[in-house]
């Protein structure tokens, strides 16, 4: 048996392979996992959960599924989708989690969370994410007309695309201070996250000991899971 953890896959109605290849996972190896693990963006955009987007029902349905085989389904927000509440949660069955979780799986301590709080070079994202983490600022934008919300969303991704285009490299990775701060916060020495969309493992010394961050990747061209056993933590990948 074994624990599966996904991230940024960013559904959408435009990537259909995407989701398809979503719907296969949710059909197949998870049938067998312990439990799935979402951190975070599992839909390019989220703008209330009373959307009536038939792919968000149809994802609802398929995570359901796997929940009522025995599969529990656990979410922390991205910051794509950090407004979905408690009624999709209700309707796929997922289990909300905050946005820093340990997990003790195998005999090890393991956080994991979404990952764009440990990119704090990006002093402009962190300052934006700062404001609409703010409960009355999202309780305003949920009681607009959702055509309005479509608007002011695809604004915003596309100023943020263009805003990413200027900024190098390093500044959208993570902090290696903030790393570290977090995983001794926790008292952890894994650290499983998404966001940055470059999947890798990474050795570090926390305090003096040997630890590991490991990094899912996006679902641009393939597809990436992390798998946690007895065995270990890998790092996979696997066409839609």
């Amino acid at each position: 048996m074994a624990t599966l953890f996904i991230a940024d896959l960013h559904l959408s109605t435009e990537e259909p392979a995407i989701t398809a290849g979503f719907l296969r996972l949710l059909e197949g190896e998870a049938r067998t996992a312990e439990a799935l693990y979402i951190l975070g963006d599992l839909f390019e955009a989220w703008i209330g959960d009373d959307d009536p987007n038939p792919l968000h029902a149809a994802v609802a349905a398929a995570i359901r599924a796997l929940v009522e085989s025995g599969v529990p389904c656990y979410f922390i927000h991205g910051n794509r989708d950090f407004l979905i509440g408690k009624r999709f949660a209700r309707q796929s069955g997922m289990t909300l989690l905050p946005a820093e979780k340990v997990l003790t799986l195998y005999g090890e301590r393991i956080l994991i969370m979404h990952g764009d709080t440990l990119c704090t070079d990006d002093v402009g994202y962190q300052q934006f994410r700062a404001k609409v983490q703010q409960r009355w600022l999202q309780t305003l934008f949920l009681s607009l007309p959702l055509f309005i919300r479509q608007r002011i969303a695809a604004k915003m991704r596309a100023g943020s695309k263009a805003s990413n285009q200027t900024k190098s490299d390093a500044i959208m990775d993570v902090n290696q201070q903030a790393v570290s701060e977090v995983m001794r916060q926790h008292h952890v020495r894994h650290l499983i996250h998404g966001h940055t969309h470059r999947p890798a493992i990474h050795d570090l010394q926390i305090e003096g000991h040997p630890a590991r961050r490991y990094v899912l990747g996006a679902w641009h061209q393939e597809g990436s899971m992390i798998k946690a056993s007895e065995n270990g933590i890998e790092l996979l990948f696997f066409p839609f």
